[in-house]
């Protein structure tokens, strides 16, 4: 399992309970200082705004990067962290469940259109037989990304499967693609060992690719991978939260994401 890659405001982990971390069972958390983790990229960026926006009102934000998609919740359940914001709700439910964890999602937030990738192609109709498809590993994202394929017409999936789909529920695949399932994290660096890949879109504006001018082909508008605000269960409720949640839904946040990623991240609200 991969260890916590970067901290911003706070140098060590085991600080966490002096800046807002790891409250006692059952207390409701700081209403001054709470830790929030994300992903490195524009969960990062998007927090290191809502934090500045905090600031003003008297809250202060410790914003925890990771590097991948396990740690940000287990954190979160021992109580590492206070909130988290980095995952779409499919893949906190499917996490949830695996892990018997007691998070849960609080406020929707933004977007990120997955995108099929490749370094040799500039169209999905120049896709072969035979070539090899990246997909990330995880269940949800894999779904995802299979959904991806067949919105692309590479194939057709079992009806039933919906977001739990998985290489076993592709009913037709013309071209006898091979799908090869990889770390999301490291999709980016593996894109020249296959044909094409999906990426999330985090990690593919974190190797510096523009989703909707690199990508072969990316997720409609309407995607309903809709990414949430989590914490743990007993917290939910508390003043804290909503104070965040306000703040992160709110206009100048919304401004802020159109100015800088360009319709590769879209705010929900």
């Amino acid at each position: 399992m991969k260890k916590l890659l970067s901290i911003t405001t706070v140098s060590l982990l085991g600080v966490l309970t002096a800046c807002g971390g790891g409250n006692s069972e059952g207390e409701a958390l700081s209403e001054e200082e709470i830790s929030v983790g994300v992903t490195a990229g524009p969960h990062e960026e998007i927090m290191e705004k809502v934090a500045e926006l905090a600031e003003e009102e008297g809250l202060t934000i410790n914003v925890e990067v990771f590097n991948e998609y396990v740690m940000p919740n287990v954190a979160l359940d021992e109580g590492d962290l206070d909130v988290n914001s980095f995952q779409h709700k499919p893949y906190l439910e499917n996490f949830r469940e695996d892990r018997g964890l007691d998070i849960v999602d609080v406020a929707t937030t933004v977007n990120f259109p997955m995108g099929l990738y490749s370094v040799e192609v500039d169209d999905v109709a120049e896709i072969e037989e035979g070539d090899t498809i990246g997909l990330p590993n995880d269940p949800t994202n894999g779904a995802r990304a299979l959904i991806l394929f067949e919105d692309a017409g590479l194939i057709t999936l079992d009806e039933e499967a919906g977001v739990a789909a998985t290489v076993r529920d592709i009913e037709e695949n013309p071209l006898d693609l091979e799908f090869v399932e990889l770390e999301a994290s490291q999709i980016p660096r593996q894109l020249d060992e296959v044909k094409a890949a999906a990426i999330n879109t985090n990690y593919a504006i974190e190797h510096g690719y523009v989703p909707t001018e690199d990508s072969v082909f990316i997720e409609p508008e309407d995607s309903p991978w809709v990414n949430v605000i989590a914490v743990r269960a007993e917290n939910k409720d508390d003043a804290v939260v909503a104070k965040l949640i306000e703040i992160y839904q709110s206009d100048e946040v919304k401004e802020f994401i159109e100015e800088n990623f360009a319709g590769s991240v879209v705010a929900s609200w």
